[in-house]
């Protein structure tokens, strides 16, 4: 698949800077030509650096799931205040100019709000044709907006969602168009709404990993209805994605195929990662902080212990190495990551977290082990039981936390756990000699408002939702 897409047609203004005098809204795709056919308007689905990119930097540093050495701390500030769980500092004044998971959501929301206002008058197109590319823009649109509330807003709970604030909603490419900042209800409506509405004209196969499917999409609605702790249409929707794929890698064999340059001493290998566009888990692509072939991130050495003995997913993506005073677990495979999409290996968790929910511990451990037997070395392995809920969740948010890191999902399951204070967690840590913890409570779990966005709201206003 390519990877840079060159669009000649189209020059789109994708990131306001933060200090910058203009507004967060204007981002309106610019250039010498005006997109009128429907290939000009399915170019802009294909690009994945501008459309496909989720950099969830702070939620994955809050959650400490990657290691980050001092030097990269101490430049970023606000990077260092969340991996330290500092919260004596005002992290809106940091988030002036260390941001971007704001920015870059709404570059593509405006694309894709372009495609969706203009798009049906396309040229040279069929009508099955228009509304199957209109169908992908409300999905595509819809899962930044998840981001979004995610990150900026609280967790959703059912008795507040309609009286607190979540972000703007736009639904106009214009510059200077109104908007509003709805309730997390009302953005939860909104995502539901447009997906549902998009799935009869969805294809069974998009053109790339990047393009929306009927499978993305009830996979995309079981995430977003587990997210409000509706089990049954979770699992309903769930159910509905491994009809379309149920395929799990076996990352036991991958082991075994590159065990001799993975277990020689001193050695740090760059093996393929299976998690790039081919991965058989995969129902859509989205990148996470970066979209260019890299090395994956490291893990902290006490985040690794989290994973089971045995874990082959674990020994085969990273490697226990000392640099200096610097312990950490390094990564071992390169490429591209789907850390922004979605997976068949989160719908056979959301399936075993609703089966557990709803006291069915077989099902529930039937569906996680399905799972775990494709990533625990044989020689480890024990199918897995549950005789009540919490034995049966604490089993699958395990093996949830390991698969899903670097991604939206990770932090917005711990946000919604923490609402309950029979799940609810505090994570601790040593860092030189000094014992830190991040409460449930914290105020630090909720991401602020770029104060550059807060000043410059464009044709609206915007209310920050964090005091600090």
């Amino acid at each position: 698949m390519t990877i840079k897409i060159t669009i000649n047609f189209v020059l789109l203004l994708v990131v306001v800077g933060l200090g910058s005098c203009k507004k967060y809204l204007d981002v309106l795709p610019k250039g010498s030509k005006i997109p009128t056919t429907l290939a000009d308007f399915e170019a802009l689905m294909r690009d994945e650096y501008g459309n496909h990119r989720a950099p969830v930097t702070q939620a994955v540093l809050l959650l400490n799931d990657r290691w980050e050495s001092q030097g990269n701390l101490n430049y970023y500030p606000l990077w260092k205040a969340n991996y330290y769980w500092d919260e004596s500092v005002n992290r809106i004044n940091l988030n002036l100019t260390d941001e971007s998971a704001y920015y870059t959501a709404y570059a593509a929301i405006s694309t894709f709000n372009l495609i969706l206002q203009y798009a049906p008058t396309a040229t040279e197109a069929t009508e099955a044709d228009k509304n199957m590319l209109i169908a992908q823009a409300k999905l595509a649109r819809a899962m930044h907006y998840f981001i979004l509330v995610n990150y900026y807003a609280d967790t959703y709970e059912a008795s507040t969602a309609a009286s607190k604030l979540a972000v703007p909603l736009i639904e106009s490419a214009e510059v200077d168009a109104p908007h509003r900042q709805v309730t997390i209800q009302e953005m939860y409506d909104h995502i539901i709404s447009n997906v549902t509405s998009a799935i009869p004209d969805l294809p069974v196969q998009g053109a790339t990993i990047v393009h929306g499917t009927k499978g993305a999409a009830y996979a995309f609605l079981a995430r977003v209805y587990l997210q409000m702790s509706d089990y049954d249409k979770a699992l309903s929707y769930a159910n509905q994605a491994l009809a379309q794929n149920d395929k799990l890698f076996d990352y036991t064999a991958y082991y075994q195929q590159y065990k001799t340059q993975i277990e020689q001493a001193g050695m740090y290998p760059s093996l393929p990662t299976p998690r790039g566009y081919d991965y058989i888990e995969n129902y859509i692509m989205m990148h996470g902080e970066v979209i260019y072939s890299k090395r994956e991130w490291y893990l902290r050495v006490d985040r690794a212990s989290r994973f089971e003995t045995g874990d082959a997913m674990l020994a085969s993506r990273w490697k226990i190495r000392t640099v200096g005073a610097d312990t950490y677990y390094y990564a071992i495979t390169t490429g591209r990551f789907n850390e922004g999409g979605i997976t068949t290996t989160e719908m056979y968790l959301i399936k075993a977290e609703c089966l557990a929910r709803k006291n069915d511990y077989t099902g529930a451990m039937d569906a996680l082990n399905a799972v775990r037997v494709k990533r625990i070395f044989a020689a480890d392995y024990t199918a897995l039981t549950a005789a009540s809920t919490k034995e049966a969740l604490d089993h699958i948010r395990r093996t949830k936390e390991n698969e899903t890191l670097f991604g939206i999902v990770a932090f917005g399951d711990m946000r919604r756990f923490n609402k309950d204070p029979l799940y609810a967690t505090t994570l601790t840590k040593t860092e030189n000699g000094t014992t830190l913890s991040l409460k449930p409570g914290s105020h630090m779990w909720t991401m602020p408002i770029p104060l550059g966005a807060i000043k410059n709201p464009g044709n609206g206003t915007i209310q920050q939702n964090v005091n600090q």
